[in-house]
């Protein structure tokens, strides 16, 4: 559809000029950045709206995906209670079993091995050695012993149940020589890393307990054995289980007693949602019904008064022009355009305060009432829209489309000083994803670029802008001094209807 209106009304946008005609065609809709002037025919573009939605509110997470999510949540949490408690039960296992091996070789070194150490064994007598070996087989080793050892303190095996390391050097480590110069008994957990241990790295990690001792004659020895690791591991498994347990059980009775809580939480959760949603219905229900009532109020009372007033007056002129009082009638015509000219403000105000023609009519119906006052004001108006491409736009996105140009039309009214005004709403065939664009073009003043980052903070441009954001448009303006202004509002589509 296409018609030639010559229309206009008040603004709130402070620009020079709105819409823009530029000596050369606008270009597509394509990315383009801005202050880049790839052209100096070209217009340059300033992006007010880059056509990316804000994100939506989620809706509430449905009860079983809340449930399964706490039991995901419950197994982690128990998984992490597992491996915390192993670590600890290792520990304290660990801690414990050595406090026990390091007591009962403190009580076998003082009742055993000491009692039966001999200076012999220190010369290396056959027979003090096979005494004391047999000492050591019969009351040690059966005890969880792996290993026994006699140390001289410079390092030298005077006995061991491996014959092989008797005679045999080596460096004691600090904290051996520490225990002889401290005398204590000493127990860790080793990973037999020393020379000294080639004998028994093939039975894992070990248990060591030394604490020295003496001999008849006062000759202080190292006292070392290696005991098993094993009871460190079950001892382990025991506390293991036994935390694990009351943790678990703790848990479990936990996540019981929370279900009917989050439960009850998403009942009111729930409630309060739909509470807010009948109340933002009501709202904008009774906004639609103030408006209508406004408008129909208008409409019936002093839109009619003043139709009815712009008759009388009229008639009244002819009557006095009749007469031949031709000033008198020439005064009394001029308050009748004065009265007309009323009516079709109000009347455009009727079309902004409740655009009902929007639904019934289509958008080319209604961008033509808005361009309609411009007449008054010596603007030519070209409306041009697509028909097929407007029903395919939801109505949000018609309503933006009307608002857009009803702002684009104020500003050329305030500030462009246009002649010649067109609107189009045609294929966008260079955005998938914007596929219908709205252009306003005016012939009008135009204005500098460089005063665009000041003008964009204006209230009428953020109101422009926050529009196109809700509903994923974008939005762009361009003009140069001179050479009038264009907007381009490039829509995105949700469904053929």
């Amino acid at each position: 559809m296409k018609a030639t209106e010559r229309s206009g009304t008040g603004s709130t946008l402070p620009l020079p000029g709105a819409a823009l005609r530029p000596v050369d065609p606008p270009p597509p809709l394509a990315p383009q950045a801005v202050g880049e002037r790839p052209h100096q025919n070209l217009p340059l573009w300033w992006t007010l709206a880059d056509g990316v939605a804000p994100a939506t509110v989620q809706p509430l997470p449905s009860r079983r995906r809340m449930l399964l999510q706490l039991g995901f949540a419950a197994l982690a949490v128990f998984a992490l209670v597992v491996v915390g408690t192993s670590f600890a039960a290792s520990r304290l296992a660990e801690r414990q079993v050595l406090n026990d091996v390091a007591h009962r070789t403190n009580l076998m070194a003082l009742a055993v091995i000491q009692p039966a150490l001999d200076d012999a064994l220190l010369k290396g007598d056959r027979e003090a050695f096979d005494a004391f070996d047999t000492i050591v087989r019969e009351r040690v080793l059966p005890n969880g012993i792996r290993r026994v050892k006699l140390w001289t303190t410079d390092g030298t095996i005077v006995y061991s149940d491996v014959p092989t390391l008797v005679g045999k050097h080596y460096e004691l480590d600090e904290e051996q020589l520490n225990t002889l110069a401290h005398p204590r008994t000493q127990a860790e957990a080793t990973d037999l890393d020393r020379s000294e241990n080639e004998f028994e790295r093939g039975d894992g990690k070990l248990l060591e307990i030394y604490r020295p001792v003496w001999t008849p004659s006062g000759h202080e020895l190292l006292f070392e054995v290696y005991g098993e690791y094993g009871p460190v591991q079950e001892r382990a498994f025991d506390l293991w289980r036994g935390l694990a347990g009351v943790l678990a059980t703790s848990l479990l009775l936990l996540l019981v007693l929370m279900v009917p809580v989050i439960w009850r939480l998403l009942d009111r959760l729930d409630a309060a949602q739909h509470q807010r949603e009948a109340l933002l219905r009501r709202a904008v229900d009774a906004s639609a019904r103030e408006r209508r009532r406004i408008a129909a109020d208008l409409h019936d009372g002093p839109v009619q008064d003043l139709v009815g007033s712009s008759l009388a007056v009229s008639g009244a002129a002819e009557a006095e022009r009749a007469a031949g009082r031709t000033a008198l009638a020439s005064t009394i015509t001029e308050a009748a355009s004065t009265v007309r000219a009323s009516v079709a403000s109000l009347r455009s105000l009727l079309v902004d305060i409740y655009p009902e023609r929007l639904a019934d009519a289509g958008l080319s119906t209604t961008l033509t009432d808005l361009a309609r006052p411009l007449s008054g004001r010596g603007v030519e108006v070209d409306v041009d829209v697509d028909e097929a491409l407007a029903a395919r736009l939801s109505e949000v996105a018609q309503q933006l489309t009307h608002r857009v140009a009803r702002e684009c039309l104020r500003n050329v009214v305030r500030h462009a000083d246009a002649r010649h005004v067109t609107i189009t709403l045609a294929a966008n065939d260079e955005d998938p994803d914007h596929p219908v664009l709205l252009s306003v073009e005016d012939d009008g003043i135009g204005f500098d670029p460089d005063i665009l980052p000041r003008l964009e903070g204006h209230f009428g441009i953020r109101v422009l802008t926050d529009l196109a954001s809700e509903v994923g448009a974008v939005l762009r303006v361009s003009s140069f001094r001179g050479r009038g202004t264009t907007w381009q509002l490039a829509l995105p589509v949700e469904e053929v209807r």
